[in-house]
């Protein structure tokens, strides 16, 4: 079992809260405008065995709904280290968070909506619109494979079809 994922509990409740696919929090259909909060639920986020996601604090759990992936990459940020001039690329998180893309984690879902994984590959993260053109500045054609991918210090990280 990883990190995060917990055994399925028939008596948790539905805790009213959803998350849509843009990575916007409601409670009860109202949307969740108070950041604080919404990141503190975030690092309570966990997942069952089953992938139905829920909140967990220490004295309470409940359900909630997400619509597609419980994180979305709000931007993209290409950095190269002062000391070894190693490229990498980092993504705004939803949660506020920044950490690196891993690469190899890149795939394409329905709509050609880009995922990867995120949080020791805990969880999926959604591309927004605005992150995906970001990041597609990156990504090149290989025509012989007929397929994508990122070049990364001298790397090249094809895309996988989810």
């Amino acid at each position: 079992m990883s990190a995060g994922v917990i055994t399925v509990m028939e008596n948790i409740p539905f805790c009213n809260i959803r998350i849509d696919k843009d990575g916007v929090w409601y409670y009860k259909g109202a949307e969740m405008f108070r950041r604080e909060i919404v990141n503190f639920f975030y690092q309570n986020l966990r997942q069952d065995e089953s992938g139905r996601y829920l909140i967990e604090l220490p004295n309470d759990r409940c359900y909630l709904e997400v619509e597609d992936a419980p994180f979305v990459v709000k931007s993209v940020h290409r950095t190269v280290s002062e000391t070894d001039s190693r490229a990498a690329i980092h993504l705004l998180l939803s949660d506020d968070t920044v950490e690196p893309l891993d690469p190899e984690t890149l795939r394409i879902g329905n709509d050609n909506v880009l995922y990867c994984s995120i949080k020791n590959e805990a969880f999926d993260a959604r591309f927004l619109r605005a992150s995906y053109y970001q990041l597609a500045d990156d990504i090149e054609y290989d025509e012989s494979r007929n397929d994508f991918f990122i070049r990364l210090n001298g790397h090249r990280y094809f895309i996988k079809h989810k």
